[in-house]
């Protein structure tokens, strides 16, 4: 199980940039057993995939939406993984989740798939004005 905090949200005007982070404290399996990912879930929305990230951090995945915006790291030493957000949109704006999986996998190390993501934060919220 891991608990997950997330901060660093805020209101900014377009164009701006904003960094989230998600600070995890695991109890059983260490954080760099997890795969990450940040999902967010827009008023009247469903919450969508954002990014992941593998264990180890060499791999990432965005979403077609944010892809060369935002960019997803972590660092196992200190249990966070980030999201650096840039060049945000009106659209952007959302409550912003980290969610923590454990793929038990060599291969699968990615997840886009929220269901694979079994532990969560209590989300941060971002605004973009246009």
């Amino acid at each position: 199980q891991v608990q997950l905090v997330e901060s660093g949200g805020g209101s900014v005007q377009a164009g701006g940039s904003l960094r989230l982070s998600c600070a995890a404290s695991a109890s059983g399996r260490t954080f760099d057993s997890y795969t990450m990912g940040w999902f967010r879930q827009a008023p009247g929305k469903e919450r969508e995939f954002v990014a992941t990230i593998s264990w180890n951090g060499r791999e990432t995945y965005y979403s077609n939406s944010v892809k060369g915006r935002f960019t997803i790291s972590r660092d196992n030493g200190k249990n966070t993984v980030y999201l650096q957000m840039s060049s945000l949109k009106p659209e952007d704006t959302a409550i912003y989740y980290c969610g923590a999986a454990y793929l038990g996998s060599s291969i699968v190390v990615l997840s886009t798939n929220e269901d694979e993501y079994a532990d969560w934060g209590q989300g941060t919220r971002v605004t973009v004005s246009s």
